[in-house]
């Protein structure tokens, strides 16, 4: 029987060329593909059963930005199906490889010189009114955000059942290591490095300033709920699927027990990708 691999490719013309060219290639190698294009599609709920990729995948190969990577997550899901990014341009956070050493990274991969990093995914139940109403997996970051008109949200969160405050703020982003670097970045969150096994806390434009960033232990189970008449409010997951939440709704997030399978090859260091992406210098005064 044929290997099989998955390629998801970025809906853009450089990137579905380069996956033509790629595909033909592993074709020539006797491998079968599976080949998904993706977009970024507007954010909503997602009804029934959303695409899954064949189990029978010997990898996934992804051509294109960190919200392609993000949206080959979700298309494997819990399945344990080892995964690689392929950067465009500049370096992305998610990607182990760059354009211009496909062929070279897909030779190793093909012949087993990788190896695989677990990270990290966030299990996301939503309760409104004790009964269960959406469930999701995050793979960077929970997002729970006002919208543009929507006066300060008060978020009351708890970790493991003890209170830890109500945050007047414009939301509340609970992230993963590996989403560190994403919207919590962005809103003052500190960066983590991808095997640290914390969960983070970082509240976006809080109304009281001693509302800092807290990391905790990634065994917790957080728990949020809005505490008072809230409109215009939208919990969403990996900026790839959202859900309009009020004060009926409890949100229950903790650690997952299907990490995603990261491919990573020798000679790849994060914190190269790290200084590349924040344009750090590196050098010395």
């Amino acid at each position: 029987m044929k290997k099989q691999i998955g390629l998801v490719v970025k809906n853009e013309t450089k990137a579905i060329e380069q996956a033509d060219r790629f595909e033909q290639w592993l074709t020539h190698k006797g491998l079968s593909i599976v080949r998904r294009q993706s977009s970024m599609p507007a954010i909503k709920r997602t009804k029934g059963l959303r695409e899954r990729s064949p189990a029978s995948l010997f990898c996934v190969f992804v051509l294109g930005g960190d919200g392609t990577f993000l949206s080959a997550v979700r298309w494997i899901g819990d399945q344990q199906i080892p995964i690689i990014g392929v950067k465009f341009g500049e370096v992305g956070f998610l990607a182990e490889t760059t354009e211009d050493r496909l062929r070279e990274a897909a030779d190793a991969i093909l012949e087993n010189r990788f190896t695989v990093r677990q990270q990290m995914r966030l299990n996301v139940q939503i309760c409104r009114q004790e009964m269960e109403i959406a469930r999701e997996c995050a793979f960077n970051d929970v997002v729970i955000n006002k919208g543009a008109l929507a006066r300060l949200a008060r978020i009351r969160t708890h970790v493991d059942g003890q209170f830890l405050t109500d945050y007047r703020a414009d939301g509340l982003i609970i992230a993963t290591p590996t989403g560190s670097t994403a919207y919590s970045l962005a809103a003052g969150g500190p960066i983590i490095y991808p095997s640290v096994p914390g969960i983070l806390i970082t509240p976006i434009c809080p109304f009281t300033l001693t509302n800092r960033p807290l990391i905790v232990p990634d065994s917790v189970t957080i728990t949020i709920q809005l505490t008072e008449d809230a409109s215009d409010i939208m919990l969403t997951c990996d900026g790839q699927v959202g859900i309009k939440i009020d004060e009926r709704d409890t949100i229950i997030i903790s650690k997952s027990s299907s990490p995603v399978q990261m491919i990573t090859l020798p000679e790849q260091n994060y914190f190269d990708v790290l200084k590349a992406k924040l344009k750090w210098s590196g050098s010395r005064v």
